[in-house]
Order: C-alpha cells, then structure tokens, then sequence
C-alpha cells in the first residue's frame, strides 16, 4: 500500500465520524453547548474544516473551499474572513452556527472532496517538500498532512463525546 492510500484512508475515515456525528441531528442540539465555556458540535466541525481547508489549499497552492464554494457567504458569520477558529474565545465559538447538519455537512464534503483529490494526485517523493519554513525542522508536506489528520480525529472525537453528553443530558 502507498503512503497516499493510507493518508486518503484516514481521510475516510474522518469523514465516517463526521457524518456519523451530524447527519439527522437538529440544529439545535448541533449548535448547544453543554456549558457557556464549551464548543458545539457546530464549532467542532466547522473548525475541524476550516483547518483542512486552509492546509490543505495551502500545500496545494488552491483557494480555499470557503472562499471558492462560497460557503463564507452561506455560513456568514460576524468574524474576519480568513478565521479557522485557532485561537477563538468561548464568545467566538458561540457564533459559530448553523441552520442545519446539511450546510455542515456541505462545506465539510466540499472539503473533504478537494483534500482526496490532491492526495491522490501526489507521489510518494512528494511528502518530502517542505511546506512551511518557520519551524526547526522545517515541515514537509507528508508531515502537515498527518498533523491535519491527527487534529481532525481528536476534533471529531470531541464533536462525538458532546453529541452523546447532549442526548444523554437533562434536555434529551
């Protein structure tokens, strides 16, 4: 097996808890918080994309699905445009909403969609090009796309730990 079929599985991977932790859940409980200082599932995910979509177009040299999709436009949220959620206040998390799982579910897809075919299209000599110089070491693509992997599981685990806090809590 190719390294870019094991990263195009994990890619899969996340996309199966995505879907298995939005898909027919109401806005609502997607938007809920189990407390002021907690992100949703909403913000779980839609944080999980942006990071992605930001690597991703990045290492790629591709603009960004929230741009190009116009899903800035859909999701219209009150922050600066170029926002993926790194660094949000509990107050900045709170304003990330949705009107449903299928406007999430959208924008992820779109994505999702963008990163398979990229790293499809990559040779195994590609995971060695560095991507991004301010660190020490320097960061190679193959590097950057696990780091993206590794945050999107632990964002999708979160979104699926508070998914089950909310059915089971006290409003369920």
């Amino acid at each position: 097996m190719k390294a870019t079929d094991v990263i195009t599985d994990g890619f899969g991977r996340i996309r199966e808890i995505v879907h298995e932790v939005v898909d027919g859940v109401p806005a609502e409980r997607l938007n809920a918080r189990v407390d002021p200082g907690a992100n949703s599932i909403t913000w779980l995910v839609w944080h999980l994309t942006r990071i992605q979509d930001d690597h991703i177009a990045d290492a790629a040299d591709l603009e960004q699905v929230w741009r190009a999709g116009g899903w800035a436009h859909r999701f219209a949220l009150p922050l600066p445009a170029g926002s993926t959620g790194y660094g949000h206040s509990a107050r900045q998390a709170g304003i990330v909403r949705v009107e449903s799982g299928e406007q999430l579910l959208g924008y992820y897809d779109a994505v999702h969609e963008q990163t398979v075919r990229f790293v499809r299209g990559l040779a195994a000599g590609d995971l060695e090009r560095v991507v991004d110089e301010r660190w020490d070491p320097p960061v190679t693509l193959g590097v950057r796309l696990v780091s993206v992997l590794a945050d999107d599981l632990q964002h999708a685990g979160q979104a699926a730990f508070v998914r089950g806090a909310l059915e089971r809590g006290p409003d369920s």
